[in-house]
């Protein structure tokens, strides 16, 4: 069978855009968070986003909350500035974990410009620049065209890990033996709903009694698969509420053709889903769709190889490294069921056994093979269970925190991240009040 047909393009002189401290590739909670705190460091940093805003699935991707019982940390932060404040006891719609999309947004800039971040929005890092083994900025393409922005150290906060991939770090796709990734879900929101009388399932193992039956049973009775589960999220508005029930098995969130299919199947899930919470869970019986994310977001793609690879003994043991940069961690073994809704057979929410919080080492961050990049978010190196824990917004986020502190160290002192001391990168933390 012959290969795919090729085509040769002309050699280029690509223009040099900016030569940077550090360049962050990605914007959201990770790569926000890791050129904010780059900045804050004293380096010139430059932020590459796709998106006309920053966040990713905070925003533009419609996440209904904050997840988890992590602490401290640039995640704290980043709720004091965008925190919502609308009941007349001075109490949150919702919850202190809530999201206010569009008052995040403006907050996250603000946060990035005061300072002193380098915003390039509307623009895709698309590859690296090397020089051997060693990453020296990245490619973008954009309305501008092609352009190539340098860096004395590049942070890859892509989610799916695209720069480091095509750095040449070694990866693998999903769980071990079939490579199969979480399912895609497209978040939505809808109005209209009588928040009095309404319930919340907010995990799969959340299966509260309704007029006609159970929720959960009667989702996966009604709503077409792979939907079939039912998570549904007060927002900081009143009346609206956040709908996560959605869902794309099969689907390789690095193929821009699985990206499209999940687009679709998702979309089409739509209608259906609001015709059963007006059918069957109260105070939905006038909901209607007010808004839905701009993407489908993505849970699971490569896992790339780190100076050492976080397991879930690590987190079931609350394990403490000696050269942890991530503090206060704590969440479930959240994978969603790989191949139809629900919770997944390896996975654990409300019996999740560990109470204690984690850490996460800055050997996570630093990959194997190509010298000058740092990985921060759900890319870093971890197993698929393990990844299903810290792959969160408020873990990102404080991943991202430790990404930037390293970065900027790095730029400043003009050694490799696989040189760089981790005592270097925790003094930052400590006087920032971060501790394990």
């Amino acid at each position: 069978m012959p290969g795919p047909r090729t085509i040769s393009e002309p050699q280029r002189q690509v223009p040099v855009a900016g030569t940077f401290d550090v360049v962050v590739c990605g914007g959201g909670p990770a790569g926000f968070s890791a050129a904010i705190n780059a900045a804050r460091q004293g380096v010139e940093t430059c932020l590459i986003e796709q998106a006309g805003a920053i966040g990713g699935v905070a925003t533009t991707g419609l996440m209904s909350h904050w997840t988890g019982a992590t602490k401290g940390g640039f995640y704290e932060e980043i709720i004091e500035r965008s925190i919502d404040c609308f009941k007349d006891d001075g109490s949150i719609i919702g919850g202190w974990q809530s999201i206010n999309t569009e008052k995040l947004k403006q907050a996250l800039l603000v946060m990035a410009t005061e300072a002193g971040v380098h915003l390039h929005l509307h623009t895709q890092a698309c590859a690296p620049v090397m020089e051997g083994n060693t990453i020296a900025g990245v490619f973008t393409e954009s309305k501008s065209g092609r352009e190539a922005f340098l860096a004395k150290i590049v942070v890859d906060a892509t989610g799916d890990g695209d720069i480091a991939a095509r750095a040449g770090v070694p990866f693998q796709k999903g769980r071990d033996g079939d490579g199969r990734m979480q399912p895609a879900t497209l978040m939505f929101k809808v109005a209209g709903v009588d928040t009095s009388r309404a319930v919340f399932p907010g995990a799969f193992e959340s299966n509260m009694p309704v007029p006609c039956g159970n929720i959960q049973d009667l989702g996966k009775q009604y709503l077409p698969p792979p939907a079939g589960h039912v998570l549904l999220y007060q927002s900081t508005l009143p009346g609206i509420v956040t709908v996560n029930m959605t869902n794309s098995t099969g689907i390789d969130g690095t193929s821009a053709i699985d990206l499209t299919r999940a687009e679709i199947e998702c979309r089409a899930q739509i209608e259906p889903i609001i015709a059963f919470l007006r059918k069957f869970v109260p105070g939905f019986e006038s909901c209607y769709l007010i808004t839905s994310a701009a993407a489908v977001g993505i849970r699971e793609t490569r896992h790339f190889e780190g100076e050492y690879m976080l397991t879930e003994r690590d987190i079931l043991d609350a394990r403490v490294f000696d050269d942890w940069v991530v503090a206060k961690v704590h969440f479930n073994f959240d994978i969603h069921h790989l191949e139809s809704s629900g919770l997944d057979p390896t996975g654990v929410q409300q019996k999740f056994p560990q109470p204690k919080p984690y850490t996460i080492p800055y050997r996570c961050l630093v990959p194997r093979l190509v010298d000058n990049l740092i990985l921060a978010g759900r890319n870093i190196s971890g197993t698929h269970v393990a990844h299903s824990s810290f792959r969160v917004m408020p873990i990102c986020a404080n991943i991202g925190q430790a990404a930037g502190i390293a970065a900027a160290l790095c730029a400043r002192r003009g050694v490799m991240p696989r040189r760089l001391e981790s005592s270097a990168i925790q003094d930052v933390l400590r006087g920032q009040g971060v501790s394990p």
